[in-house]
């Protein structure tokens, strides 16, 4: 049996404490294949980089099953606020 989507949320949860966190499973449920976005304070001066080996050591037991991650959106919680702020921005302007 492959990784859950709940196995990947509850470990970053615990590792990462994230503000935000989305896991898509793009693989249709057998657990190969995840999409991540996250959200955390430990993100803070680290760069683009340094927040994937972050997200990558938390799921290092996870990642030994898992075929493909692709981290989409890797934030501190400034950078999250600021896209949202933008994003409605562009939805009023609209």
């Amino acid at each position: 049996m492959g990784v859950t989507k709940e196995q990947l949320e509850s470990t970053l949860t615990s590792n990462l404490n994230p503000q935000h966190l989305e896991v898509t499973d793009t693989s249709g449920g057998c657990g190969a294949s995840f999409v991540i976005d996250i959200v955390s304070e430990q993100f803070e001066g680290k760069r683009l980089l340094e927040r994937h080996r972050l997200v990558n050591a938390a799921l290092v037991e996870e990642m030994k099953e898992i075929h493909a991650l692709s981290i989409k959106k890797a934030l501190t919680p400034q950078q999250w606020k600021q896209q949202q702020e933008e994003s409605e921005k562009s939805k009023s302007a609209a």
